[in-house]
């Protein structure tokens, strides 16, 4: 077994012998596990369980053990207890003043995605799993096309304003969505963007550049199809908001509209069926395809 004074001097070369403490109360306010998350809920209380069997393993007390990783004692006790959701960081060192040889560490993986609110993962899970998203978004840029600067501007800009860890939560869980983009085989993605959105300098005109030219590169795509809804059109089904329509290789689908059923995702076909009308009918009264990019062209040649 190694004593704690071994774990202890192994930890000064790792984290170093003057480190200051890296994290406070205050700034761990947003990493509070939520309550109504059962899947979340166990997940870091097995974690924390882990960590302090760990440390009680190699003899070394909890006062120790926080210095050596740059945590407050209380934090330490509120993260083994399953209070806590620990950050990748802790895990690495953990591990490392724990020498427990990568097993601390390979759970950020699970303890990251606890880390995003439970919709979105939800949302991730079902995206992960179709083979054909179908996003009619009408007051912003689409998540899955958002770029870094632009999500945390736009997640910035919401009131009562969340806390800064709050909004790189919710950046990160946004940006993990992108994946879709990278699975094989390819789902089939279809986007109708309205053209307001497309105008709006979210983040200043470098930050709006770049989403403009993002949305060129994701358009290009071959699995990918994005069209605009110009400002200057008739009337269309998505002007009581939001639409998605996701399908799945076994022929079930679900769907949801800002408009109908209360907002609600719906599987029932006769529902999926008016869904699937109002999307068709917005992609058909929506710009082309080469049209809608050359569009985004002459928008970001006009910054």
């Amino acid at each position: 077994m190694l004593s704690a004074h071994t774990v202890t001097e192994g930890a000064r070369m790792t984290v170093g012998v003057d480190a200051e403490p890296l994290n406070d109360e205050a700034s761990e306010r947003s990493w509070e596990v939520d309550p109504d998350d059962e899947w979340g809920v166990a997940v870091i209380t097995t974690v924390g369980r882990q960590l302090k069997l760990r440390r009680e393993a190699v003899g070394m007390r909890a006062g120790d053990f926080a210095k050596a990783v740059g945590y407050g004692e209380d934090m330490i006790y509120k993260i083994e207890s399953g209070q806590r959701i620990p950050r990748p960081e802790y895990l690495d060192k953990a591990d490392g003043v724990l020498r427990a040889g990568g097993l601390l560490s390979a759970m950020k993986e699970d303890v990251q995605k606890v880390r995003y609110p439970r919709k979105v993962r939800a949302l991730a899970e079902l995206e992960a799993k179709a083979v054909e998203i179908g996003l009619y978004e009408c007051n912003i840029i689409a998540g899955l096309l958002q770029t870094a600067e632009h999500a945390r501007a736009v997640i910035g800009a919401a009131q009562p304003p969340y806390s800064p860890d709050d909004v790189e939560r919710m950046v990160a869980a946004r940006l993990a969505r992108r994946s879709v983009f990278e699975r094989v085989p390819a789902p089939s993605i279809h986007f109708v963007l309205e053209e307001a959105p497309l105008r709006r300098q979210v983040g200043g005109t470098m930050v709006w550049r770049r989403q403009l030219e993002h949305l060129l590169e994701v358009g290009q795509l071959n699995n990918v199809s994005l069209q605009v809804m110009p400002t200057n059109t008739d009337a269309h089904p998505g002007l009581d908001g939001r639409i998605e329509l996701l399908k799945f290789s076994d022929g079930k689908a679900v769907g949801r509209s800002d408009g109908l059923y209360n907002g609600r995702p719906v599987s029932d076909p006769k529902q999926l069926r008016v869904l699937e009308l109002q999307y068709g009918t917005i992609r058909a009264q929506a710009l082309p395809l080469r049209e809608s990019l050359a569009f985004i062209e002459r928008l970001l040649g006009e910054t």
